[in-house]
């Protein structure tokens, strides 16, 4: 059976914190779910967000422009958010393709998948790892284990706070998994609004999950999901 191409992954609002930019979804809604910007595109969105960090470096009463170490830092940082940090909201989800199950009905996880991201409150970084589940059906669909990480990091690399990131991530391995019998998600982290403003502890992480379906309904699936982390934390280390 040929491979299918699951689309509508993007399930959340383009221009949000954790959406795609406003300037890829007036491309998309012109040429498609698939078009992308092209580099002359991406090097405008640069060139105003550099002028604009530049502004509010002034603002903040810094003389950027004669600090040797500092006179190219806008560019550096709006380069930093278009290919790195944010870099999820310039570019859109890569194909997922889901196979046939096969007759596999069993829970399919992976745990301790990196993830970087940033929070969109006050622009700091977490940092964490993320484990995500799903029970296949035996007429359902599944994915290759690498699309699961391709998944975080896409999400991941936009900015959001911890909890949409959750939900972002569950609702597209719900879209994708077609016909499953339930998903789970947590993310483990921790953050640098926490940890460097405010209260200014360090060590303190988050902890936050979704789940639905049989993971939700059935104590010995939701068990299962917490007991793979737990294993495979041990195997970690």
């Amino acid at each position: 059976m040929a491979k299918k191409f699951i689309e509508g992954t993007e399930l959340v609002q383009a221009g949000f914190a954790n959406g795609i930019s406003s300037q890829l979804a007036k491309k998309q809604s012109t040429e498609g779910p698939e078009a992308r910007l092209s580099s002359e595109e991406k090097q405008v969105i640069i060139a105003n967000a550099a002028k604009a960090f530049g502004d509010f470096l002034t603002a903040l009463g810094t003389d950027w422009e004669n600090d040797p170490n500092s006179s190219d830092t806008p560019m550096r940082v709006a380069k930093a958010y278009v290919n790195d940090l944010w870099k999820g909201r310039f570019e859109p989800l890569d194909r997922v393709t889901a196979f046939p199950s096969d007759g596999y009905d069993g829970i399919v996880q992976e745990s301790n998948i990196p993830v970087t991201s940033m929070c969109s409150h006050h622009h700091q970084t977490i940092g964490g790892t993320v484990s995500i589940a799903y029970i296949a059906s035996e007429s359902g669909k599944v994915v290759g284990l690498s699309k699961l990480n391709r998944i975080v990091e896409q999400f991941g690399r936009r900015g959001a706070i911890q909890e949409q990131l959750t939900v972002a991530i569950h609702n597209a391995v719900n879209k994708i998994c077609d016909g499953n019998l339930g998903v789970a998600v947590q993310i483990n982290a921790t953050h640098n609004c926490v940890s460097c403003r405010g209260v200014k502890h360090q060590g303190a992480s988050m902890q936050t999950a979704k789940l639905t379906g049989a993971f939700l309904d059935e104590d010995s699936a939701k068990a299962e999901f917490y007991k793979n982390i737990e294993l495979a934390s041990i195997c970690r280390h």
